[in-house]
């Protein structure tokens, strides 16, 4: 009976060593991390470019290869028309041909074939440098508050942007508000990145800044819009 007991346990045993060893365990799915851009440098003139016509040159984006990452998808936008495109990658770079003289924006989105969690890089903004040219217009704004389509609380409401300039001589912003598409002036050559605006409720307002640098050039940041609960 002693002899029954005894073999009834190492069957069992056997039984249970062998049924884990017989079940691998699940590996967690890590998901993509965030790449880390590179080249062309933030808020610089790229003059590294291959020129192909008097109008275009072809340049490479580089960026650090990111960990549990399979492709990656290259934003680009052209910030004097507002147009972007998006490029597939296997590399942690990509060869394409952009107008020259032109600011663009750039971000890296990171994709994993084994998740569908995605990882965005910061965005950059750069110049492909043109021929001659030896100065360059402020980079269009960006608005930081409110940002395009937010509600906010009627009353007084800060405007705010980020300006950016390849040769930082920005020397001062004109401020565009009101409740037509075509806002009329705000305010003129403030030194700021803010300014007060007073509003109603349940009203749509546009804004825009124009940016202004020490050699006459300028740039319009497009019209932003929000509204007032």
């Amino acid at each position: 009976m002693k002899r029954l007991i005894l073999l009834v346990i190492l069957s069992s045993s056997l039984y249970s060593c062998g049924s884990a060893g017989d079940d691998p365990q699940t590996e967690p799915v890590l998901p993509p991390a965030k790449a880390t851009l590179l080249t062309p440098a933030m808020n610089e003139a790229c003059t590294t470019g291959t020129v192909i016509s008097d109008s275009e040159s072809r340049i490479t984006l580089k960026w650090t290869a990111s960990d549990h990452t399979d492709g990656y998808e290259v934003n680009i936008k052209n910030l004097a028309t507002g147009s972007t495109v998006k490029q597939p990658s296997i590399k942690a770079e990509l060869e394409i041909a952009l107008l020259r003289n032109t600011p663009y924006s750039w971000f890296v989105v990171s994709r994993s074939l084994k998740s569908t969690d995605i990882a965005q890089s910061d965005t950059w903004k750069f110049y492909n440098a043109g021929s001659g040219v030896q100065a360059y217009a402020p980079f269009p704004a960006e608005a930081v508050t409110p940002v395009i389509g937010q509600q906010v609380a009627a009353g007084t409401v800060k405007l705010e942007w980020r300006g950016g300039d390849v040769d930082n001589d920005i020397t001062g912003y004109d401020v565009y508000f009101g409740t037509s598409r075509t806002p009329g002036v705000l305010s003129s050559n403030l030194t700021t990145s803010s300014v007060n605006a007073s509003t109603a409720a349940k009203t749509t307002y546009y804004w825009k800044v124009v940016s202004k640098d020490s050699r006459g050039n300028s740039s319009d940041s497009g019209v932003f819009e929000f509204s007032t609960n």
